[in-house]
């Protein structure tokens, strides 16, 4: 079984796939502005929560692009049922190598999904390809909550601490407006909510050819977390607007 269709399983019954809340979103969306008149391009849309709570709040409209068309497929249904069709667009397909017009956004996001450019640098330097000069960013990473991690926790994990992020960002030139960290419970809802859609599956596919690896990769999701995710890890959407010098 692939990553794309573990994920499909383990997040079925999730519509934000971070450890954060409709309320930190929105949160977001009035530091960053947000006002009807703007467009907000959001890369690794997954369900498309981001822009739908977005788009019902403050009016934006914009664009998703995700790799999954299951993620796609789920995203536009949404945007159909909410009234959201014709304002925020669907795009199923590598986020990096989307033909976006350049520099015509007011709010570019990545929420939780930085890989698509390998790390956190390389995705400010694409990401401020997508705004206007006094566009803004939102981005979600997970970080290191201290530079004291045991060497056989950071052997397994290429994190930043949050200061480093923060340096980064600046050598790039944005300045951190705001940061909307996740809370022990955020962490505990998104890390459950996976293991949730992985015990259903396996309850309902006993028989199922890939179960064992389902099996496996519950086991060591849980693992995982209770060893050292939830001791060493943060999570947090850093705000992020153009330096003013």
């Amino acid at each position: 079984m692939n990553l794309s269709d573990l994920k499909n399983i383990s997040e079925r019954y999730m519509e934000l796939i971070n450890p954060t809340s409709p309320e930190k979103i929105l949160m977001a969306g009035r530091i960053l502005g947000l006002a009807p008149s703007q467009k907000v391009i959001d890369f690794g849309c997954g369900f498309g929560e981001v822009l739908r709570l977005w788009a019902e709040q403050f009016g934006i409209s914009g664009l998703g692009i995700d790799l999954r068309p299951y993620a796609c497929e789920r995203a536009r249904q949404k945007m159909a049922s909410h009234g959201l069709a014709e304002r925020i667009e669907i795009a199923c397909g590598e986020a990096r190598e989307y033909p976006f017009e350049a520099h015509s956004y007011d709010v570019a996001a990545c929420i939780g999904a930085t890989f698509i450019w390998d790390g956190f640098v390389p995705s400010l330097r694409a990401m401020r390809q997508a705004i206007r000069p006094s566009g803004k960013l939102a981005v979600g990473e997970v970080f290191w909550l201290t530079d004291s991690v045991p060497p056989a926790y950071a052997r397994m994990e290429h994190f930043d601490t949050e200061l480093e992020l923060l340096q980064a960002a600046r050598v790039e030139g944005f300045e951190l407006e705001a940061i909307l960290r996740a809370s022990p419970d955020d962490w505990d809802a998104y890390i459950t909510g996976d293991w949730r859609g992985m015990l259903r599956w396996i309850e309902e596919n006993p028989q199922h050819a890939e179960v064992e690896q389902v099996v496996k990769a519950l086991h060591e999701s849980q693992d995982e977390y209770m060893s050292y995710t939830r001791k060493y890890c943060g999570w947090a959407i850093f705000l992020l607007s153009p330096a003013v010098r």
